[in-house]
């Protein structure tokens, strides 16, 4: 008997998404203009902002964009916020957006180089936790000098390139063969807790290489997109900004490595996973028959895409231009010097980045809405209503705090606004200024790694096309992010107390 169309409406509804998982979007949709019309605006704002959060938490379960999108609707129809202040938030982060689209787009032409790397890194560095070392502090490096979502990019390409290799071979189908990775159907019984230690062996590389963007971005004045915003403000160049940042910074990046060593030698929270023999055999084979059967066609290309590797690195790091305008110029070298000119093989690199640019737009009309209702203005007037020498700390932890459930770019721009608004009214010195900068600094960088919405970088790294294939969802992430969000908090707030 055909279903009703009421019955097909439902089911079309968000997918392939759980029953009980469409009905509760349902319900926040009924709910919302309720507890608007009831409780008033700030309640029903902060009901929506944990609402999206609730979308970002089950992921793996449907895409947030479909659901998060709904919920940013009906938030401009009931007037809890406007196109015209979407619209501004968008346009204060279009350079986050440019890199979106661009640089992602760009790093997906370094993939055989990146792969080849960390092929043999793999291969040769048997200690699982040097390896996760490596990881972190050259993430971190990077970070400092690049941009942490440039850097996630790279590491989640060589992580899905590096589970592709395994999955189909274990499937039971050659290098070269076409495969779906999302598909374990031809996963045997016995290789299939192999395949579980594998996915959980890159979680663990994963979230020591997405904490190390955030230990690294704190430092410099290009790390992370509100560094450059605060560095203006305060007047701070590239070199007097880390120096400025180093009380706390130096310090949380040591005790961000030491728990790297700590989480992997105990295991602790799911840490610890080792490389399965199996899948080391079949990378090292990988990697034999690779050397083996490339051409020199396929080593010029390897060279191409080296040259264009250095180039990304030394116009990132000297700003040469906004990072979008960079990864549209690693493009067109890595595909111009490679043979890669037909349309469908370039759209294929915007697969990955789009859909994520889309949620991003979507977070940006949730931050529209925490703005237009206030809804960290209490927040904020408390703040400094506390004695001067008490409200470094407190800056910190309230920025750490708010950017955990919102986002630390947004966080960032309306403390320091807040701030230097104070310091040209004359109520607070250059000095405690000053201090107060670190403090947003630090507090929208570090604590931050408490959620995947509290950092873009780790927001990207969750609604991956990876994320599902090695199983990190919400929940995983933020267990496996605890003990650094412990240990670099506790670090940052002493720092703030005795250093600064």
């Amino acid at each position: 008997m055909p279903e009703t169309i009421a019955k097909s409406v439902l089911h079309n509804f968000l997918g392939h998404a759980a029953e009980w998982y469409k009905l509760t979007i349902v319900l926040f949709l009924i709910m919302n203009p309720i507890v608007l019309v009831v409780l008033g605006p700030f309640v029903a704002g902060w009901l929506l902002v944990g609402e999206f959060i609730f979308c970002l938490a089950m992921a793996l379960r449907c895409y947030p964009l479909q659901p998060g999108g709904l919920l940013a609707i009906e938030a401009v129809v009931l007037g809890m916020t406007s196109p015209e202040t979407i619209y501004h938030e968008t346009e204060a982060n279009f350079a986050v957006i440019l890199l979106l689209i661009f640089m992602v787009a760009g790093i997906f032409f370094l993939k055989d180089l990146l792969l080849f790397i960390f092929t043999k890194l793999l291969i040769r560095v048997r200690s699982k936790i040097m390896l996760s070392l490596l990881f972190s502090f050259v993430a971190a490096v990077l970070s400092a000098f690049l941009d942490a979502l440039t850097v996630t990019a790279v590491i989640i390409t060589v992580a899905a390139g590096l589970y592709g290799v395994y999955h189909k071979v274990t499937s039971g189908k050659g290098f070269d063969d076409d495969h779906d990775h999302a598909d374990d159907s031809g996963i045997g019984a016995e290789t299939r807790q192999d395949l579980d230690q594998y996915r959980g062996f890159l979680r663990n590389l994963m979230m020591h290489g997405a904490v190390g963007t955030a230990l690294g971005g704190v430092c410099t004045l290009v790390g992370e997109p509100q560094n450059l915003l605060i560095g203006e403000i305060a007047g701070w160049e590239f070199g007097e900004f880390f120096v400025r940042m180093s009380p706390v910074s130096i310090p949380v990046l040591f005790v961000g490595m030491l728990t790297c060593v700590a989480v992997e030698k105990f295991k602790i929270l799911g840490y610890g996973v080792q490389l399965p023999r199996a899948a080391r055999r079949i990378l090292e084979e990988y990697d034999r028959r690779e050397d083996a059967k490339r051409t020199n066609r396929q080593r010029a290309s390897l060279g191409v895409q080296l040259l264009v590797v250095m180039f990304l690195i030394v116009a990132l790091a000297f700003h040469w231009a906004e990072v979008g305008l960079i990864g549209l110029a690693v493009i067109v070298l890595a595909t111009a010097f490679t043979g890669i000119v037909e349309e469908h093989r370039l759209g294929h690199a915007f697969e990955e980045a789009l859909p994520f640019t889309a949620l991003l737009v979507v977070f940006f009309a949730i931050v529209a809405v925490i703005h237009d209702q206030h809804l960290f203005q209490p927040v904020i007037e408390w703040v400094f209503s506390l004695e001067q020498e008490s409200q470094v700390p407190v800056f910190f932890m309230a920025n750490g705090i708010l950017s955990a459930i919102s986002d630390n770019v947004f966080v960032a721009t309306v403390y320091i606004n807040e701030v230097f608004q104070a310091f040209e009214a004359g109520t607070i010195t250059r000095e405690h200024f000053e201090q107060l900068t670190i403090a947003i600094n630090t507090g929208t960088n570090i604590p931050s790694v408490a959620t995947p919405n509290g950092q873009a970088a780790f927001l990207f790294l969750l609604t991956s096309s990876l994320a599902p294939l090695i199983r990190l969802s919400y929940g995983r992430m933020v267990l496996l992010a605890l003990p650094y969000t412990i240990t670099m908090t506790i670090t940052g707030l002493l720092a703030t107390i005795y250093i600064l």
